[in-house]
């Protein structure tokens, strides 16, 4: 399944179309960089000749997973503002000061005809210092309770995206499109009997992946670790369980992995459409990226929100996949408890397992990055006359 879809007018669209210059500010987390390289990807399959740069931090994440995707990247200083007294923070004027700087250098070279948010701290200097050159501003927010800087940005943006009505009420109704998170465009799931031949699982045996987020959880493993013996020894379960690279080698050396014959411990899964090809049933964080993918998927799911995050926005992003069937919520503090008992409900319930999977694959928003792209161009054409 391609997770891009382009709307049938998209080809004819591009011949009627000038190229745009699209500036994406995004940083910090595969949560707000992904989206973003899905919008750019969009924006090239409406018109290959729009050129498109990114702004981020050279510390994080982007500054490897943008290049990688194929898009030029532009630093600028700035970092998180710690809540309690910090070495760091004492540096966040000066920080803040360079990277207003830095962003203005950056959009009168550029020029861009929009600039696109998809939060993250790199975005604020560049978003604000776009809406004081009259460059008009975009959101794309992921999570039902917006991050800082979106809220910031939020009166300065002539369109928001979200996806996930809870957004609603923290930012400017009147401004708001509801299209859903842009995910990978190649986000797909590898046919049954070959994804389970590449982790050498057998048929007749349910799959159970455990997903912690590219760094792991520690909950999760933990949680995990106690009920291993039960689920694969007692009830026959085969667990794909990517734990983490930070974690891999301590849970590794804790668990022998040649007494477990039907468990795949990684660090991190390079194949993701053969790890969700052979899961019956996915357990895992509610990130905004992850909650999209699993709704496009058409996957069941035992959602484990994260209590660390902003205004507990992973429980509210499982809200509606809860509500509308598709996921079963365990909070963290129940993990221990009911990992066993949850996963076994529903593992080899297949009945249960389809009405989910058809009531995730009805949230799916698979046209989100082309509708976005859309309109920035409909944006850059009204700017540019």
């Amino acid at each position: 399944m391609n997770a891009l879809k382009q709307k049938p007018s998209a080809k004819k669209a591009a011949k009627n179309r000038a190229p745009i210059r699209v500036l994406l500010a995004a940083g910090g987390t595969g949560g707000h960089v992904y989206p973003a390289i899905s919008i750019a990807d969009a924006v090239r399959a409406i018109h290959p000749d729009s050129e498109i740069l990114f702004v981020g931090t050279r510390d994080r994440m982007e500054w490897q997973a943008v290049p990688g995707a194929g898009y030029d990247i532009k630093s600028v200083w700035i970092s998180g503002f710690h809540r309690r007294l910090t070495p760091q923070n004492l540096l966040f004027p000066l920080k803040l000061i360079v990277s207003l700087i830095q962003s203005r250098s950056i959009l009168k070279n550029f020029k861009p005809d929009v600039l696109v948010s998809c939060g993250g701290f790199a975005s604020g200097p560049v978003g604000w210092v776009a809406a004081k050159m009259g460059i008009p501003v975009v959101i794309q927010e992921q999570n039902s309770f917006p991050g800082v800087t979106n809220r910031m940005l939020a009166k300065h943006a002539q369109r928001i995206f979200t996806a996930f009505e809870a957004a609603d009420q923290f930012l400017p109704a009147e401004k708001i499109t509801l299209t859903g998170n842009p995910v990978r465009s190649r986000i797909s799931v590898q046919n049954r009997d070959e994804a389970l031949d590449h982790f050498d699982f057998s048929s007749d045996k349910p799959v159970l992946l455990v997903l912690g987020g590219s760094g792991g959880a520690l909950a999760i493993n933990n949680a995990m670790e106690e009920a291993i013996v039960d689920l694969h020894h007692e009830h026959n379960i085969q667990v794909i369980w990517q734990c983490g690279k930070k974690y891999y080698d301590e849970l590794s050396a804790r668990i022998n992995t040649s007494d477990f014959p039907n468990l795949r411990l990684l660090g991190y899964i390079n194949n993701m459409p053969a790890a969700y090809g052979a899961a019956d049933l996915v357990l895992t964080r509610a990130g905004a990226g992850t909650c999209s993918e699993l709704m496009l998927i058409g996957k069941p799911s035992i959602l484990v929100p994260s209590p660390n995050v902003a205004g507990d926005h992973q429980t509210k992003n499982a809200a509606s996949m809860v509500e509308n069937g598709a996921s079963v919520l365990v909070t963290e503090p129940e993990l221990d408890e009911l990992i066993t008992v949850r996963i076994h409900e529903l593992i080899k319930d297949q009945q249960k397992l389809e009405k989910m999977s058809h009531a995730a694959a009805k949230l799916a928003k698979p046209n989100a990055a082309h509708e976005i792209a859309d309109t920035l161009f409909e944006i850059a054409e009204q700017r540019n006359g």
